[in-house]
């Protein structure tokens, strides 16, 4: 249940960005699902070796930056995203990540608001 709570949060979270962010777009809602999808499963497949790879780049400082640097990583996996399929388009690195702020704004929200 918490598997799916999480992905309705990150439904509305990229569906609520595309309606905010000029440069941030996605088709329909349905489109936000799949797209909530892929970036829930680059995050479980990928996101963990990109922070262990700027870890190791960086010699400690993404570790030591860790919230600068999962911002970062998520704005690499909406472009991921973006280039997997036709159903996201951002229209670059910076809306990229400003989309990856935004998305994380209102998921730590969306969050708070269902745990608390």
């Amino acid at each position: 249940m918490t598997l799916l709570l999480s992905w309705l949060i990150l439904t509305v979270a990229v569906w609520l960005t595309a309606a905010l962010l000029p440069g941030f777009h996605v088709k329909n809602f349905g489109s936000a699902v799949l797209v909530a999808a892929m970036i829930g499963v680059f995050n479980v497949l990928l996101g963990w070796l990109l922070f262990t790879v700027f870890t190791i780049a960086t010699l400690g400082i993404a570790w030591l930056l860790a919230f600068i640097t999962r911002w970062i990583i998520d704005a690499i996996i909406l472009k991921l995203v973006d280039a997997m399929t036709d159903r996201l388009k951002v229209d670059g690195f910076g809306w990229a990540l400003a989309g990856a702020f935004v998305m994380s704004a209102i998921g730590t929200l969306g969050e708070w608001l269902l745990r608390g």
